[in-house]
């Protein structure tokens, strides 16, 4: 029998699907249909600004890389002996100090308390907006007091509105007559006189 012949590219992507490259596609920040416009231009912004980085972390890597090459060829040269002098066992004189007497615990001074404390004027803070919050101020209390007037104005139209009311009230009841229809007058003078006495208080 014939062999069969294979599809196209099957083939290939077997076989070469390990030693080929995908070609590098340029990253993308943020949405790719944006208007042209503020959003835009700050994803634009912020691209720059991340390839910029990867550039100076790669440029800094070369240096280093390089450094290090040189680090590793310069102490070759010198032998390590050359004055290097070796770590002294010395302590410190007030280190030392410390150390030889342990019974002694370390105090901080301690402020003198005899001496009172100085304080500071306070500053005042400026007050923004001062002569407006006074004249609101102003106009609040002469709101309150015109609204006192207006009600004590009303209490004494209701008190005056009432007596008069019980004034019309008694003098109806005086001019009834009695039981031979007569009025009666002990009954009219005494609400009379109570008028009088109102009128000549006032």
């Amino acid at each position: 029998m014939a062999q069969k012949r294979k599809q196209d590219g099957a083939g290939d992507e077997i076989g070469t699907a390990g030693t080929t490259k995908k070609p590098r596609n340029a990253f993308s920040v943020g949405p790719a249909n944006l208007p042209d416009g503020t959003y835009r231009r700050k994803v634009q912004k912020i691209k720059r600004d991340l390839i910029h980085k990867a550039k100076v972390k790669k440029s800094y890597a070369k240096l280093k890389q390089r450094e290090l090459q040189d680090s590793h060829i310069c102490p070759s040269n010198i032998s390590p002996t050359a004055d290097v002098e070796p770590a002294g066992l010395e302590l410190h004189p007030a280190r030392q100090a410390m150390l030889n007497e342990p019974g002694k615990v370390h105090q901080e001074p301690v402020k003198s308390e005899d001496r009172p404390r100085e304080r500071k004027p306070k500053r005042l803070k400026p007050v923004p907006f001062s002569k407006e919050a006074r004249k609101a101020q102003q106009l609040k209390e002469e709101a309150d007091r015109r609204h006192k007037v207006i009600e004590e104005a009303n209490i004494q139209r209701q008190q005056k509105i009432e007596e008069r009311e019980r004034f019309r009230r008694a003098m109806a009841k005086a001019r009834i007559g009695g039981k031979n229809g007569q009025r009666k007058l002990g009954r009219e003078s005494r609400v009379l006189l109570e008028k009088v006495k109102r009128v000549m208080n006032e």
